[in-house]
């Protein structure tokens, strides 16, 4: 028999307080003054409860990468930040770009028990930008993929990127695009502008980005399919997605947490930490892409959760890997960026965290209302504390994580995947549901 719980005095999604039974992995009751015999009572007062939150661009890394990442322990670090629910990217070894691989990874994460690992698969064999991967088959296999990406390389050939859109049309898939021009960022090390100037290093132009999505956009309205741009990050961006939307194109499109608040100024100490792809940005561009998420241009934030070993960041900045890990400090920085500075209230994390990226990833009973009868996967977070980020919270394999050593808000305090617990009290469990 499950465990019955009776979360007394949460703020949903930041509202009104209210108290929320669940069992057998729903939410059986949700209102005032609630009692259940039987139950195990937790008292979250002031604690901010949001729907399980949902990542749709994670980097798991196996197979192949377990080095970095595997899918248990980046399951548990999703847990700890929160998260119930991760997409994980295809770029593993080998690529995810069979039924046999998804299925592989699905039930990797089944086995794991922390979230729902929702595989994405690749766009073409291999993620090499020549021919199509087996989309259909995967869209068919037991992980009924919906979102296809080469992420890590743009599908760069127009004609391919065109027959990818026209194919995911027959099951309402979704292609995810790394928005970037490979000749217009051949040997580029940060976003291209006067710190790269100073620095000495090749520069990263905001076109690169800029002009694939402009030619994607007209390419999605040109078929009539559903176009996600991952990891925007300059101004421009912003702009053009603006437009696209203003046209009826289906487009959407997604913001890093370490692009709504961290700057190209950080690569001036050289430190790998800050290297990533597409780059940190200008002041200006932080702005841009905080107003497009405030003003629903950008629909989600998704981490782009990209785990390293030690020895790929400890190394020359030229030399260094590109990506940060952010499963653990996601919502705490969106908090930082955006609630605390007026620009989103917590039923609008709500929708960019969990409702619209489920929607996106076309993952039915994910991102579901804090109501009865929907499924108990939910975060209840405390804004109120503020403390200095540490190796400490990090849950998954690596470290790389730029915000080691600064002060951040908020904590999640419990985190429930369908009724089953992972996080208790701020601290993860070692097996989910399995309480000492």
């Amino acid at each position: 028999m499950t465990e019955v719980f009776l979360f007394r005095g949460a703020q949903l999604e930041g509202g009104e307080a209210a108290d929320l039974v669940i069992a057998d992995g729903v939410i059986v009751e949700a209102g005032t003054g609630l009692s259940r015999a039987g139950a195990t009572e937790i008292d979250v007062d002031g604690l901010v409860a949001l729907p399980g939150l949902v990542d749709l661009h994670t980097h798991l890394r196996e197979p192949g990468y377990e080095a970095s990442e595997t899918i248990l322990t980046g399951s548990r670090a999703a847990a700890a930040g929160g998260y119930t629910t991760v997409f994980a990217m295809p770029n593993t070894s080998p690529v995810a770009d069979t039924a046999g691989v998804v299925e592989q990874e699905l039930a990797l994460g089944e086995a794991a028990g922390f979230v729902t690992v929702q595989p994405i698969g690749a766009v073409t064999v291999g993620q090499k930008g020549e021919r199509l991967a087996e989309i259909g088959a995967m869209a068919d296999s037991r992980a009924r993929v919906r979102v296809f990406s080469d992420d890590g390389f743009c599908v760069w050939d127009p004609l391919i990127m065109r027959r990818a859109l026209e194919y995911v049309k027959a099951f309402d898939g979704v292609i995810a695009q790394h928005a970037q021009d490979p000749r217009l960022t051949e040997g580029a090390q940060m976003n291209e502008g006067i710190v790269s100037a100073e620095l000495g290093l090749t520069g990263w132009p905001a076109v690169a980005e800029e002009s694939i999505i402009a030619r994607d956009v007209l390419l999605a309205e040109h078929v009539g399919s559903r176009l996600h741009v991952c990891h925007l990050s300059t101004a421009g961006s912003v702009e053009i997605i603006r437009w696209a939307k203003r046209r009826g194109v289906d487009v959407t499109a997604e913001v890093t947490p370490h692009h709504l608040l961290l700057t190209d100024e950080l690569a001036r100490g050289y430190d790998a930490r800050y290297k990533v792809n597409p780059p940190l940005r200008r002041e200006e561009d932080v702005l841009a892409v905080r107003e497009g998420l405030a003003d629903g241009t950008i629909d989600i934030v998704a981490t782009d959760h990209a785990p390293h070993p030690a020895e790929a960041k400890a190394c020359e900045w030229q030399a260094a890997a590109n990506g940060m890990v952010g499963l653990e400090s996601a919502l705490r920085v969106v908090q930082q960026a955006m609630v605390d500075t007026g620009l989103l209230v917590w039923a609008d994390v709500a929708r960019v965290m969990s409702r619209t990226p489920a929607r996106i990833g076309r993952l039915r009973g994910h991102g579901t209302p804090l109501s009865e009868g929907h499924a108990a996967s939910v975060t209840f977070y405390d804004p109120r504390l503020v403390r200095t980020f540490s190796s400490d919270d990090l849950r998954g394999r690596s470290v790389n994580s730029p915000y080691l050593g600064r002060e951040l808000p908020g904590e999640v305090r419990w985190t429930l995947n369908r009724g089953v617990p992972t996080v208790v009290d701020g601290a993860l469990l070692e097996t989910p549901g399995v309480r000492a």
